[in-house]
């Protein structure tokens, strides 16, 4: 045998295994790849399977149920309804069937209901409570005679109304309950038809209120019900209502429109108008933006839209031309202060206009101390029994412009009276007539005192502050003369910048001025005036103060960033009015008297009256020791031990509005 032939057989594969080591190599780490992997997802499986067996033993199985159908995941959703509230407000019973109708299907879901009659419910006390509750609210409605409410819900609607339009509850304060309204009435009313639904609806949507489904409107007339008939109406609705509350019980989200833009639906948080009903959902596209993509045929429907709207348009333009027509001839005929605009709004706030320059409202007070829960500050300071207060004004009009009116600008502006103008007789015989109006609107609520309704028939005290500058009316004299032959101690406001006025007015139980600056550059920032003239008219009216014999008051009205670091520049405006009030005058033997004899100031005022002017009297005449109470540093704090003190549940929200 060759023994290099030897030698070269027996190393051949090892030299073929060499040149070939990095396919092995390769292969080998392919494996372990594979082994590692393998073992990776075996652990991980073991590890969740120990996970779920260990959360099972302490999760709920209504919850576990949950996060087996995908509800909930790694965060838990606090949505859940703890309940159902049914309000209703019916006048011939088929508002209060519905609801206990609607009662019947809540019940079979196994959720808590409450059935409340609108007329022993208290918004004031108890609404807020629903922002924190859980609850969903259902409110069950019918419209009555010319669109009004039931008189059942009449208290209720009106409290809404002016908590919507009131700027101290704001837009949230209602933020966080969630309500559905449900509206019957009658389309052969076509002006008012389920007027009273739509406005529920409407106001608690302006106090932030959540609507979890759009509302339903019932239709008596079986010829153009929608569904037939009322019933059917509200079978179509509450099945609608009974499907969302289940939704929400579950935390879903509102089913999408198809509106939104893919991958951005936020229908969830966000709420349709308060016009919209559960009929008219179906016709929310007709209204798209022009900007966005639209089909072809969609087109001619939008056309129609725009021409109809370009109609209505020009038909607008004719009537103004028309009516400016109608002013220029008759130009030498003066106006009415109260346009139609302006009465809408003033309305919508709760005014109760008079005659063509002149309103009276209820204020919050009046209906505080109507139910034994405290008056306002003048209650406490002078003695004036808030719930038997009128809050009225002969002229809405005003001189100034100022950045913080609490009006909102809604009041006209002048200089002087150009307006027609009312007798004095007939706007004190209205105000009078209207505030009992709003009084009796009191009778049966919940809370009110016998005692103190009555009393508040009678008014004893008119309060000329409401909006405007009341000494801009001609004949505010007589009017208060009128005022203290009726015994309604007057308490008049002036803005400080009709000087003349002033010093030619006849006595007032107390005379205010409003003093919003200290100088003349602030004055003019802060009340935008009118008169060019302002500081010196302002001055003026400071000192045609401090030689009035009656009371006089200051009422500084600082704003923060504005006018608060004016204090030497406000001591000399003091010293030049010279008010009993703000320097008070009247600590007698170490006792203080701000309140007010009235009796004797009716008894009083009627001596200057009968002498013609000639027999006069001072502050000083008819002064009344302040009660005890009343006085700083006691431990009732300035509220009347008669009343009993109401704290709002909500103290997070401030709405005191003093």
């Amino acid at each position: 045998m060759d023994p290099s032939l030897d030698t070269w057989d027996f190393s051949s594969p090892l030299i073929s295994l060499w040149i070939n080591r990095f396919y092995i190599y390769l292969g080998f780490a392919f494996g372990i790849s594979l082994w590692i992997c393998f073992q990776i997802v075996i652990r991980k499986q073991l590890f969740i399977f120990k996970g779920k067996n260990s959360k099972d033993k302490s999760v709920p199985k209504a919850t576990r149920d949950l996060m087996t159908n995908g509800y909930i995941s790694l965060q838990k959703k606090d949505i859940l309804v703890s309940g159902v509230k049914i309000f209703y407000g019916s006048q011939t019973g088929t508002a209060k069937g519905f609801a206990a109708s609607l009662a019947e299907a809540v019940t079979s879901l196994g959720l808590p209901v409450a059935v409340i009659n609108l007329q022993e419910y208290d918004p004031d006390d108890h609404l807020v409570e629903e922002v924190t509750s859980k609850n969903v609210c259902a409110f069950v409605v019918a419209t009555y005679t010319d669109g009004r409410p039931t008189e059942s819900a009449e208290w209720f609607c009106k409290w809404l109304e002016e908590a919507s339009s009131d700027f101290r509850f704001g837009k949230t304060y209602l933020k966080g309950m969630r309500y559905a309204v449900f509206g019957l009435g009658n389309s052969a009313y076509a002006n008012h038809f389920n007027k009273v639904g739509k406005n529920v609806d409407k106001w608690l949507w302006m106090l932030g209120a959540h609507r979890v489904v759009a509302r339903g409107e019932g239709d008596c007339d079986v010829v153009k019900s929608k569904h037939g008939s009322i019933e059917a109406d509200f079978r179509v609705w509450k099945t609608k209502f009974i499907s969302r509350l289940q939704a929400l019980r579950k935390g879903e989200r509102k089913p999408c429109g198809g509106n939104c833009k893919k991958g951005q639906c936020e229908s969830s948080a966000e709420e349709e108008p308060f016009e919209s009903t559960s009929e008219e959902e179906s016709g929310t596209e007709d209204h798209q933006n022009l900007n966005s993509v639209v089909d072809v045929e969609d087109l001619g429907k939008i056309m129609n839209c725009v021409k109809k709207e370009k109609r209505e348009k020009e038909h607008q333009e004719e009537k103004s031309t028309l009516v400016r027509n109608a002013v220029k001839g008759e130009a030498s005929e003066r106006r009415a202060m109260i346009t139609p605009a302006l009465r809408e709004a003033l309305t919508k706030q709760g005014y109760q206009l008079i005659g063509s320059h002149s309103g009276v409202k209820l204020c919050r007070w009046t209906k505080s101390m109507l139910r034994g829960r405290g008056g306002c500050y003048k209650h406490t300071f002078y003695g004036i029994e808030s719930h038997r207060c009128m809050e009225t004004t002969p002229s809405l009009a005003c001189a100034n412009k100022c950045v913080f009116c609490w009006r909102h600008h809604t009041n006209p502006v002048g200089t002087e009276w150009r307006w027609k103008m009312d007798q004095p007789e007939m706007i004190l015989k209205e105000a009078i007539e209207n505030h009992q109006s709003m009084i009796k609107q009191f009778k049966g609520v919940p809370g009110v005192r016998e005692d103190r309704f009555e009393e508040g028939m009678m008014v004893k005290h008119c309060a000329l502050s409401l909006v405007g500058e009341p000494i801009m009316y001609p004949e505010i004299n007589r009017f208060l003369k009128l005022l203290h032959e009726c015994k309604i101690s007057s308490f008049l406001v002036t803005n400080a910048q009709f000087p003349v006025e002033i010093r030619n007015l006849k006595p007032v139980t107390q005379l205010y001025v409003s003093v919003d600056a200290s100088t003349k550059d602030s004055l003019k920032k802060i009340d935008r005036p009118l008169f060019k003239d302002f500081w010196q008219r302002f001055l003026n009216s400071l000192k045609a103060l401090a030689a009035k014999q009656q009371r006089t008051v200051y009422r500084l009205t600082l704003v923060k960033a504005w006018n608060v670091d004016e204090l030497q520049a406000y001591a000399e405006l003091v010293s030049l009015g010279n008010p009993d009030f703000i320097e008070v005058k009247f600590k007698i033997d170490g006792e203080w008297w701000t309140w007010i004899d009235y009796n004797r100031f009716q008894e009083l005022v009627q001596e200057y009256e009968d002498s013609g002017g000639l027999t006069n009297f001072s502050a000083k005449d008819y002064v009344a020791k302040t009660p005890l109470w009343a006085l700083f540093g006691a431990s009732e704090r300035g509220f009347d031990p008669k009343d009993t003190r109401y704290q709002r549940k909500n103290k997070s929200k401030d709405i005191s509005g003093c």
